[in-house]
């Protein structure tokens, strides 16, 4: 007897503060934005019926919106219609979350998926007394950005409990790394209702470039890439170069470069350049396009990562698609992203080891065939790891885990392939 045709499934997407149409070098945008964005459209592209709830952040946003991918977008009237950071959305989502409760009573989802703190808040609120099974993605957590900020920038004090109560309500939490499940488990999160999921990258825009051949005399490129931001290790990267002879350092984040002068980290790294008495190799780019980037990464030797944490790892694995070794902290995503000795090297997360580092750095630009067997595994290990199909994978089988059972078992809707 044939197997019946499978139904597949309906799935809500909740990003409260960024949703698929804003524009991805949009002012404040980063790895959420794109993150969300390309998820759905890969669970479109296997045929899901796909919607994302995003809160209305302009006047003339229409409530609902369809993507050349076929992802319905609904602009959730919750709050002022103007642009607000994203911790300070806290306010809101009780607004957010009763509008998602009269939609979902009206259109129920198979899952909600909620993106970020604020985005489960409202997602709970929305599926709470429906029996919809929730997801949650945290992308970054208050506990840790508050060890590593000082407080700063950690967004409203309650949140480290909100977070608490939302992982120890939803159906499943996705960590994006090893590291960050141990910060779950700290929460009192179940071990046993936490899945690993790696953020992904477009491994057909993020590829090798081919650049022509070295001119002769060239100095040896490093790359780091982020906001800047004390916590992105750029000074470090600074302070080895003394020890690099040979060799420049590009730093690609924050404002237009016209604006550079103005931004406080920027003049930070400029005094850090004189007195290690390398400011003719350091180079401060300012924000580069994403279209620009594959280029910018395939023309760098190495790229350098020395974030105090990193929970996605997102540039590692950026440039790895690229074909670019990467040196980076051993922290966070990035632990579970380089592959010590086959993609990069990991290095030790210390603020006062900028002699060892640069004595690492030398090691891998002194041996081209290494560096060249290393670009290789790092393309390769893109592919096998953090392709979207690969990450979509691992997120339909969470969803497929706590799905109804009509959709979940076999080779039905929601399994990987």
């Amino acid at each position: 007897m044939p197997e019946p045709t499978p139904r597949f499934a309906r799935i809500a997407l909740v990003s409260a503060h960024t949703g698929p149409l804003a524009q991805p070098d949009g002012p404040g945008l980063g790895g959420q934005h794109v993150h969300v964005a390309q998820l759905a459209a890969c669970l479109a592209g296997r045929g899901h019926d796909v919607t994302v709830y995003t809160r209305r952040d302009r006047l003339d946003r229409p409530t609902l919106v369809r993507t050349a991918s076929g992802v319905k977008v609904v602009h959730v009237p919750a709050g002022p219609p103007v642009s607000v950071p994203r911790d300070e959305l806290l306010t809101w989502m009780p607004e957010f979350g009763a509008y998602l409760a009269r939609i979902f009573r009206l259109n129920r989802p198979d899952v909600v998926h909620a993106h970020f703190w604020t985005s489960g808040m409202a997602a709970l609120a929305g599926a709470r007394g429906a029996g919809i099974p929730v997801v949650q993605t945290f992308h970054t957590l208050g506990t840790t950005e508050r060890r590593l900020r000082g407080g700063a920038d950690a967004g409203p004090p309650e949140r480290v409990d909100i977070e608490t109560r939302i992982g120890r309500e939803v159906h499943r939490t996705l960590a994006t790394c090893a590291d960050e499940v141990n910060e779950l488990v700290a929460l009192g999160i179940p071990r046993a209702r936490i899945s690993v999921v790696p953020w992904g990258v477009d491994t057909g825009h993020y590829a090798p470039v081919p650049l022509g051949d070295r001119p002769p005399g060239a100095a040896f490129r490093l790359l780091s890439v982020g906001r800047l931001d004390p916590g992105q290790g750029f000074d470090r990267a600074v302070e080895a170069l003394a020890g690099i002879p040979g060799a420049e350092l590009l730093v690609a984040g924050g404002p237009d470069a016209r604006l550079l002068f103005a931004d406080p980290e920027a003049e930070r790294l400029r005094r850090a350049a004189v007195r290690c008495g390398v400011a003719e190799r350091v180079r401060l780019l300012g924000h580069v396009p994403r279209a620009l980037m594959p280029h910018l990464m395939s023309s760098a030797d190495l790229v350098v990562s020395l974030v105090r944490h990193a929970s996605s790892a997102l540039v590692p694995v950026e440039a790895m698609a690229c074909g670019t070794p990467v040196v980076a902290t051993a922290v966070g995503g990035q632990l579970d992203a380089v592959v010590d000795g086959v993609t990069g090297t990991l290095v030790p997360s210390g603020e006062d080891e900028a002699q060892d580092l640069a004595a690492t750095v030398r090691s891998l630009l002194g041996d081209p065939a290494r560096l060249a067997r290393y670009g290789a595994a790092a393309r390769d290990h893109a592919l096998a790891r953090f392709a979207w199909d690969k990450v979509t994978d691992g997120v339909c089988r969470a969803y497929a885990d706590i799905a109804r059972p009509t959709l979940v078992r076999g080779r039905g809707p929601l399994s990987p392939a």
